[in-house]
């Protein structure tokens, strides 16, 4: 069973800054169960489609995101500083920087593809 020894504090500011793409960078925090990551976008950045096993929830620090759901993206949601957005295990989704954007990202289970870097959907073409 964890105890207090097993609690671990960090600041966003001293946490390494990944490059994905030309337009997205990255910070994760990951514990046994959970991940937390700042995940910066440019403006017009995209994160192409793709689905994955992890609940994920996504809180709008600053800027706008555009979000298209479902296996064509049709549905169309707009997420915008001090909103969240919840997608569910599996639903396929892709997302379009409407504004310089700083977004909140947490997964239940971690992102393994994020941490081993085999999230290869970033560079497809």
């Amino acid at each position: 069973m964890p105890t207090e020894s097993d609690v671990r504090h960090f600041r966003w500011d001293d946490m390494p800054r990944e490059r994905v793409t030309d337009t997205i960078d990255r910070r994760i925090i990951t514990g046994p169960r959970m991940m937390i990551a700042h995940v910066y976008i440019k403006q017009g950045g995209h994160v192409p489609r793709h689905q994955h096993e992890n609940e994920q929830i996504t809180y709008i620090l600053e800027g706008a995101l555009r979000f298209r759901l479902g296996e064509n993206g049709e549905r169309e949601v707009d997420v915008r500083a001090g909103e969240v957005l919840v997608i569910p295990s599996n639903v396929p989704h892709e997302a379009t920087a409407l504004e310089d954007t700083l977004d909140v990202d947490v997964f239940n289970p971690p992102r393994q593809d994020w941490l081993d870097g085999t999230d290869s959907y970033f560079h497809r073409k």
